[in-house]
């Protein structure tokens, strides 16, 4: 009896801690989102056919580029910041002031890049609304304050913002999206809801610190904290949300549609360890700065669980990729089955890259580590990309991207175990390069 008692008791107090109660609430984001897909993919790529499908994945890929230049790092910078000085009402007033103001003047830079850009690709410049869409949703997307409710680990709120704005946009979706020709309705509406969470969400938090002006300082401050960040991001990009893009560049758009089917349902896969991951990140960053052997113990437990999870995940998306692709595609997706095997890889590949690597070296500050290992991933995907999609389409594109997973995922291991202490407990024998972690760069 007694037993149980402390059981209990154990259990009560797991799940009145924090990174129990982000993960729970991200979770609760997850389901939202691998519903959402369930629901809205079979309709959508049977409605805008490949073609269609793959506009909307040029677009939304264009978006995200530029959403990049908005956010400009700050979901890492801002939330490693924002989490040290939690208890500092005036630093995370000016953190908040600098970094809305820096997104400001980024948000006005990237929309007349893009704008100049389009005039030489005749997909945007034929279809003005699809544009128009894709920047609004860059906008809103890239201003997300993700890094303020992170920082103070209050995601449960912006957990709750993210599902009622996903909730409405999949209504509308059905009502409003009803032939290929309405495919910039899909990226319009997902522009909406990243709007509304972004709204709201930037009104949460000047509530909780109150409005302050941003300084020229404040906003040099906010960006020098944020381009090693930014740089970090923007050479991941080359890997990760630039694929779509740099694909459409030179094939036909149901050749992107066959890739983008792929490479969104196996990082919606891998989004189901994503709670864990988000909600580790803001707890290592207090901890590597006051209580490293704390933080090192919860970094261990970390990579078990991630990387088991995305071994499993790996090993079910390769085995159920062709009723994966015909329940949620159907039939006329049949060429993405083989693309989606190749990068069934990615949970497990990702997993061991973020629990390993970045969710231990950000934290103790290892930025220029980290910005070394992206771009040379990031190099690689394009160079790679620009060989073989040309020739072999969606599954070379599938393959550059695998390749630069895995050297990124390997290098991430590699730094880690010479110069860190992390993983002595499991290698037996050896003794770390650098006892003293903290503040490396």
């Amino acid at each position: 009896m007694q037993l149980v008692r402390t059981g209990r008791a154990h259990l009560s107090r797991l799940m009145k801690h924090p990174v129990a109660q982000n993960s729970a609430a991200l979770y609760g984001v997850q389901i939202c989102r691998k519903i959402f897909p369930i629901v809205s993919v079979p309709y959508l790529a049977r409605t805008l056919l490949p073609a269609g499908w793959g506009t909307v994945a040029f677009v939304l890929s264009l978006g995200e580029l530029v959403a990049l230049m908005i956010e400009f790092g700050f979901n890492l910078s801002a939330t490693r910041e924002i989490s040290r000085e939690r208890h500092n009402r005036e630093a995370c007033r000016d953190i908040m002031a600098g970094v809305l103001g820096a997104q400001a003047m980024l948000a006005v830079l990237g929309v007349s890049l893009a704008l100049l850009a389009a005039h030489s690709i005749t997909l945007l410049k034929e279809n003005p609304h699809l544009l128009l869409a894709g920047l609004f949703y860059a906008v809103a997307q890239g201003a997300a304050p993700l890094w303020f409710f992170q920082g103070l680990e209050r995601l449960r709120l912006a957990a709750a913002l993210e599902v009622a704005a996903k909730a409405v946009t999949l209504a509308a979706l059905f009502v409003l999206v009803r032939t290929p020709s309405d495919a910039w309705k899909v990226v319009a509406l997902q522009a909406g809801a990243a709007g509304f969470s972004t709204v709201a969400g930037i009104g949460l938090a000047l509530r909780s610190f109150s409005f302050r002006l941003p300084t020229i300082a404040l906003v040099r401050d906010a960006i020098r904290r944020g381009w090693p960040m930014f740089v970090f991001r923007s050479a991941e990009s080359l890997y990760g949300v630039a694929n779509s893009f740099v694909l459409g560049l030179f094939a036909a758009p149901a050749i992107v549609g066959y890739f983008a089917a792929a490479e969104k349902i196996s990082k919606a896969v891998f989004g189901l360890l994503s709670p864990v991951r988000d909600a580790l990140y803001p707890r290592l960053s207090y901890l590597a700065a006051s209580a490293e052997r704390e933080a090192a113990k919860l970094a261990r437990i970390g990579i078990a669980l991630m990387t088991a999870g995305g071994a499993v995940l790996s090993l079910l998306l390769a085995i159920a990729a062709p009723w994966i692709i015909r329940t949620l595609a159907g039939p006329g997706f049949a060429p993405a089955v083989p693309v989606l095997r190749v990068m069934a890889a990615l949970p497990l590949v990702l997993s061991v890259t973020y629990s390993a690597g970045l969710q231990w070296l950000l934290p103790l500050g290892r930025d220029r580590d980290v910005n070394r290992i992206i771009l040379s991933g990031g190099i690689l995907n394009l160079a790679a990309a620009f060989l073989l999609a040309p020739r072999f389409g969606a599954m070379g594109m599938a393959m550059s991207v695998l390749s630069a997973e895995l050297l990124v995922a390997a290098s991430m291991v590699w730094v880690v175990c010479r110069s860190t202490s992390l993983l002595e407990e499991w290698l037996p024998g050896r003794t770390a390069a650098l006892p003293d972690m903290g503040g490396a760069q």
